[in-house]
């Protein structure tokens, strides 16, 4: 179950709710969100964009730090 361990859960996929899987979902398309999308989302001008876009980085680098946090703390 280490999968589900490093993602913060406590039971295995198949078992997953459909709310937990939307949940997981809406992350994974937020931190894979880009400057097009804004676009088609109504964010046109660039300086929001850009602002969007590094707040998702942020949160991408905050994923990583936890995952690899989570991987270390199984081992």
């Amino acid at each position: 179950m280490l999968c589900c361990r490093v993602m913060g859960l406590s039971k295995r996929v198949s078992s997953w709710s459909v709310e937990e899987v939307l949940e997981w979902m809406q992350g994974r398309v937020l931190l894979r969100l880009k400057d097009h999308h804004l676009e088609l989302l109504g964010v046109e001008a660039e300086e929001q964009q850009q602002e969007i876009l590094q707040d998702v980085l942020l949160l991408k680098v905050q994923e990583e730090v936890n995952e690899l946090n989570d991987i270390c703390s199984v081992g």
